[in-house]
C-alpha cells in the first residue's frame, strides 16, 4: 500500500460509497488526497502540542516500515489481516 496507494484509495472510496469520477481522477484529485495524507506531509503540519480527544498524538504514529508488522503482531494476527485484503 505504501508503494502504490492509488488503487487502495480508490477501493476505499468505493467501499465508503463515494467512488471517484473519471473527471476527478483526470484532474488529479486522487493524487492530491494521497499527497495531503502522506506521512511526511502530516508530520510537517502536525503541531507538537496536538492531541486527539486528550490523547497525545505520538500514540497514533510511529515510524513503521514495510514488513515491520511481524515485530508488533502475532503470526495469527498477520494471517488474519492477510485474509482481509
Amino acid at each position: 500500500m505504501k508503494e502504490g496507494p492509488t488503487p487502495h484509495l480508490s477501493r476505499l472510496a468505493e467501499f465508503l460509497g463515494c467512488p471517484f469520477s473519471l473527471d476527478e481522477e483526470k484532474e488529479g484529485v486522487v493524487d492530491s488526497i494521497i499527497e495531503s495524507c502522506s506521512f511526511s506531509n502530516l508530520e510537517l503540519k502536525r503541531p507538537e502540542s496536538c492531541t486527539y480527544y486528550g490523547i497525545d498524538h505520538q500514540l497514533f504514529f510511529w515510524q513503521g516500515e514495510v514488513g515491520d508488522r511481524q515485530n508488533y503482531l502475532t503470526p495469527k494476527m498477520v494471517d488474519r489481516f492477510d485474509k482481509m485484503s
